[in-house]
């Protein structure tokens, strides 16, 4: 196996645990005149209009990748509350006032729950408003990690393209833990734990990449100031040359295989904060995908994604509360002059973001699709765990990646994501180990 579909493994594994945009108006900006829609209807192709004004303008310019004929957009409630498990908010409570900002963007002293309690935010007001929201946003709450079948498909202008890749994944929450049972170790599983988190990957299909395993590790570390900070482990087996090969990832804004995906742009963004300067440019109400209805994979490879294949408008959508962040990064080498990212105020889910090459064109659009873990599409989707009960947590279960500028784009999905942890710490420390790898290879 190549370099390059070792790269995509580990793409796929941390896909399973990541010129200024206009803003969207609010009700106030449109002088308190409101939507022309409401709760329950559906939308078609010749309605579109009455969505603008609750769309990110670079999104509404690029509309065709993602509306089209025969599309059945259903507007779902306005601001539902999807706050998040109790045990989350209370460890939010708890360690109110502990976490601060250190040299170069870091974060110190965070324990467990929100590092900085969003209702204490003044956007426009706080010049580090933009640091504390992305470390909210790096921490929120993701039950114990992530278990999900995942599917990744590669379109050209509407044509699905041979190269995908599909299978199982995992992550493991190793640190920040906010169930009671790990207070006593300050949120970790393990004692003198140096990972936040540990994640992998088996492999199914296409054949000749069946059988490929993944383990990568993240370190407590990468919450550090840039000169301290380690990246992350990450190791593959090969079936063909049956062992274990270490791979770097310190190149995450790299182009992974020639496709329009990087590390970085999993969930908006799935890097290391203080690698990047944030700006909180504003808030406003954003109509976006929010709690699907759709049962895709694995259950139904056959969903109309549009077109271009890139597509939720034939699902549900809803009207959130909305911050609009801007991400400058701070290596000059970096493929992007800036990207502007519109974050959930109350869940921290990015809804959209929107990614500017170094001349400052428009070049890739990220967006998402969710699923809240009290409504079961399936049996037994989500259940609750000692310390939680009631999960709370609404996942992103689809990336969508659509670059403006060639008519590529990428779709991974993950539509059985749930967060309940493995049954003891020794299944934790089994599936962890690296040395799982090659067990019976």
């Amino acid at each position: 196996m190549n370099r390059s579909r070792s790269t995509w493994i580990a793409l796929l594994a941390a896909a399973a645990s990541l010129v200024a945009a206009a803003p969207a108006l609010s009700q106030e900006d449109a002088g308190g005149a409101g939507p022309t829609f409401q709760e329950g209807d559906v939308i078609t192709f010749e309605k579109i209009d009455a969505l603008r004004r609750y769309l990110p303008e670079e999104f509404w310019n690029n509309r065709d990748f993602f509306f089209y004929e025969g599309m059945q957009l259903e507007i779902g409630p306005f601001f539902r509350d999807y706050s998040q498990a109790d045990a989350y908010k209370a460890a939010t409570k708890k360690y109110a006032g502990k976490a601060r900002l250190g040299p170069d963007g870091a974060i110190e002293n965070h324990v467990a729950g929100q590092p900085f309690p969003m209702d204490s935010i003044d956007c426009l007001g706080d010049p580090d408003a933009g640091k504390k929201i992305m470390w909210n946003f790096d921490y929120s709450w993701v039950g114990s990690g992530a278990q999900a079948s995942f599917y990744y498909s590669y379109w050209d202008r509407g044509e699905e393209l041979p190269l995908y890749y599909e299978g199982t994944s995992k992550s493991v929450s190793l640190a920040h833990r906010v169930e009671p049972q790990y207070e006593s170790t300050g949120g970790d599983v393990f004692r003198g734990e140096k990972r936040k988190m540990a994640f992998g990957v088996d492999v199914t299909a296409p054949f000749d990449a069946r059988g490929i395993m993944l383990m990568s590790y993240r370190y407590k570390s990468a919450d550090l100031p840039r000169a301290d900070a380690k990246n992350d482990d990450t190791w593959v087996y090969v079936p063909t040359l049956r062992r274990v090969r270490r791979i770097s990832s310190a190149q995450r804004t790299d182009s992974i295989s020639g496709t329009d995906f990087t590390f970085d742009d999993l969930r908006s963004f799935a890097g290391i904060p203080p690698q990047y300067e944030w700006q909180c440019l504003g808030e406003m109400d954003i109509l976006a995908p929010t709690n699907t209805k759709v049962k895709a994979y694995p259950y139904d490879r056959d969903h109309n994604f549009g077109p271009y294949g890139l597509s939720f408008a034939d699902d549900r959508w809803e009207m959130r509360h909305a911050m609009k962040l801007r991400m400058i990064p701070k290596n000059a080498d970096h493929p992007y002059h800036h990207k502007d990212i519109y974050i959930d105020k109350q869940t921290l889910k990015a809804l959209y973001s929107f990614a500017y090459d170094q001349k400052e064109e428009l070049w890739k659009i990220i967006w998402h699709n969710k699923r809240w873990s009290e409504e079961d599409l399936t049996a037994d989707y989500y259940p609750g765990w000692e310390g939680v009960p009631e999960p709370r947590d609404l996942r992103i279960v689809s990336d969508i990646i659509t670059n403006v500028q060639t008519g590529t784009g990428n779709r991974i999905e993950f539509w059985d994501i749930y967060g309940t942890p493995l049954k003891s710490k020794g299944k934790i420390r089994r599936y962890i180990d690296v040395g799982r790898l090659t067990k019976g290879r």
